[in-house]
């Protein structure tokens, strides 16, 4: 990696969120961004979850998190030194450690502390990355939130784009995305006018259940294409896989969760740069 100033077009940020827990958050922005990388598009994982899941998900020890995204908010100047390497060529990751619980505290009477995650990510763009085949600045920023709305929530939803939300095929699904609409709304208002809701993936779908088909429907008729066409079963390598450190395209790439995730990347890639991209049409 090095520091050198690029001339291509920046990365898409996108912070993958929902407050509700339990819905397939951390797992769609690990294998998203797996998916995103086998395809060829350069991706970093920004964990800014005190809990670490997705660094845990991505193979990456305790011990090995030298520069956290904690670090980085403290100090944005030091962010290229953050980025650690996975087992998937061209997927990096900005690791979290349970010092981000102290953020608040840390950040409280820092006038600039919903923006130094954005101060941090306008430093990345100029970042080149060997992926291995060339090298190259990323393509895709996927920031993994915290399920609840607070001072790290904050920072990711400053520096995003757009918001990808994980929903679970549950009873109570448009309820939670009601609340998650008025909160970006929110977020809108107060800190970053251009963000907006890229899309809606739905998860943990039973495709033999009437509910998940209900649910569908019922996420549709209210927010309509943004709901993806790709959506991700209820699947059991999906569950085993973080618990052997790697994403479900690496634990088993036949399984349907991951030709689902496969599936969630190229739509997403194709409604980013368009249907006809030779890099949105195939997967390695």
């Amino acid at each position: 990696m090095s520091g050198n100033e690029v001339n291509a077009k920046s990365p898409r940020i996108l912070a993958v969120a929902n407050q509700k827990g339990g819905v397939g958050k951390t797992t769609t922005a690990i294998n998203l961004g797996t998916a995103m990388a086998a395809i060829g598009e350069c991706v970093l994982i920004i964990d800014m979850d005190p809990q670490g899941n997705a660094s845990t998900g991505l193979g990456i020890a305790h011990d090995e998190r030298k520069i956290s995204t904690f670090d980085i908010l403290m100090d944005p100047n030091i962010v290229s030194q953050s980025l650690l390497a996975t087992a998937v060529p061209g997927l990096l990751l900005m690791p979290s450690t349970l010092d981000l619980l102290g953020v608040e505290n840390e950040l409280a009477g820092s006038p600039d502390r919903a923006f130094r995650l954005k101060q941090a990510i306008e430093i990345i763009k100029n970042v080149q990355i060997n992926t291995g085949k060339e090298t190259k600045p990323f393509d895709y920023i996927i920031i993994d939130c915290p399920p609840s709305f607070n001072l790290l929530t904050i920072n990711a939803m400053a520096a995003a784009q757009s918001v990808l939300v994980p929903v679970q095929a549950e009873f109570f699904a448009l309820e939670g995305l009601s609340q998650l609409t008025n909160s970006i709304t929110e977020f809108r208002e107060m800190l970053n006018p251009n963000l907006e809701i890229m899309g809606i993936v739905l998860t943990m779908v039973d495709s033999r259940t009437n509910l998940s088909k209900d649910v569908a429907k019922q996420v549709s008729s209210v927010f309509g294409k943004k709901l993806y066409n790709a959506v991700i079963p209820r699947n059991i390598s999906v569950s085993e896989a973080p618990s052997h450190g790697k994403p479900v395209l690496l634990y088993d790439l036949k399984a349907s969760g991951s030709q689902a995730y496969i599936q969630l990347a190229k739509e997403i890639i194709q409604n980013e740069k368009g249907a006809d991209d030779p890099a949105a049409m195939q997967a390695s």
